[in-house]
């Protein structure tokens, strides 16, 4: 899996770009089908005032512009933290071919804790789960994150 760090260390530096703006660090890259990024994308709530605004919804709409396309199948994607049920349900609404994370989310996540969204019957597309990626690193971030703003 080394060949995978690259992009994981990519969605890190998404993840300190959105720390830097003040939002909750997280990073999120796609790959696409040649093996480039196509597209990156950090937490965006706070600045752009929209509860919707993670990196991974805001790395997808960036990718479906750029593939014209809303399905991204033969794309993958790398994010520093679990996604939570909102955005398993958009990488699974995408086609993503295959999800990369760092660290688990205990509280918010959709994949291995939670709602577990891919393990649900009604969910269409299931990529491939790859969790633990620089966990050590992306799980930090968040800490410092937040005893910052303790």
């Amino acid at each position: 899996m080394i060949e995978d760090f690259p992009f994981m260390r990519q969605a890190l530096q998404e993840a300190r770009l959105a720390a830097v703006r003040g939002e909750v660090p997280v990073g999120a890259i796609i790959v696409g089908p040649k093996g480039r990024i196509i597209a990156a994308g950090g937490n965006e709530m706070v600045g752009a005032v929209d509860p919707t605004g993670h990196a991974e919804i805001v790395a997808i709409r960036k990718a479906a512009e750029i593939m014209q396309s809303i399905r991204l199948e033969d794309c993958d994607m790398y994010v520093t933290l679990e996604p939570c049920a909102m955005c398993a349900h958009a990488i699974s609404l995408a086609r993503i071919r295959r999800l990369y994370y760092g660290a688990e989310d205990p509280k918010g996540g959709g994949v291995t804790v939670g709602a577990k969204i891919f393990d649900q019957p009604t969910t269409h597309h299931k990529p491939e789960v790859y969790g633990g990626i620089l966990e050590e690193e992306s799980a930090q971030l968040l800490k410092d994150f937040f005893a910052k703003r303790r």
